[in-house]
């Protein structure tokens, strides 16, 4: 199998290198340094990586990240290229399922926080593994929404998620739909099919993987 998330990581990285530290993202408060100093605290500091979900620990989680960040940005990078072994998001028999979605999802928070973006084409087998993502991440981050929402990839299938009652459908690519539910709604380019306060909700609810 294509190590697609081994790609995505070198491609972010050199896209971090020339972009530049202050560049924008999409993650909101957060600039190229800071999202590269959270991806180095999720595999090097994973008990830090639990402020994310414990609430008592969120003080701990960003004070790692903040001195993390404070290095200098070329070796935040040469840590993004290099992973350690052991960690439990980037070990070589967890990365393609813990880190295929997230280093996509990163890129394209780079690479669209500027003007002038465009979507990449992808190959289909890329679009295979990120449509497995989506089915993924529509189970738990979907799995309270008051709606019944089907996520449909056109050639792939479709996946309906939700808490149930009025209908709704999200048509795209399968990187739109996971950038979409991944809480990237505005530079997600999907097409919703539901009614017009349904739709508003979507595009504005705060789904959280």
């Amino acid at each position: 199998m294509t190590r697609h998330s081994m790609t995505e990581r070198a491609a972010l990285a050199d896209l971090l290198h020339s972009v530049g530290p202050d560049a924008p993202t999409l993650c909101e408060g957060w600039n190229a340094r800071d999202l590269a100093a959270h991806l180095i605290v999720r595999e090097r500091a994973p008990i830090a990586g639990l402020g994310n979900f414990i609430p008592p620990m969120r003080g701990y989680g960003e004070r790692v990240l903040r001195r993390r960040a404070a290095q200098p940005f070329e070796d935040l990078i040469s840590q993004l290229r290099n992973p350690p072994w052991w960690s439990p998001q980037s070990n070589p028999l967890a990365d393609p399922y813990a880190n295929t979605g997230e280093f996509f999802i990163h890129h394209e928070d780079v690479r669209r926080g500027a003007p002038g973006w465009q979507p990449r084409a992808l190959d289909p087998d890329f679009e295979r593994a990120l449509w497995g993502n989506v089915r993924l991440f529509a189970r738990f981050a979907l799995r309270r929404y008051p709606a019944s929402l089907t996520l449909q990839a056109p050639g792939l299938g479709e996946i309906t998620a939700g808490t149930g009652g009025e209908p709704a459908r999200l048509i795209g690519a399968p990187g739109e739909l996971v950038l979409f539910i991944a809480g990237r709604q505005r530079a997600a380019r999907v097409q919703i099919e539901a009614a017009e306060g349904v739709a508003d909700r979507l595009r504005t609810a705060n789904f959280r993987l």
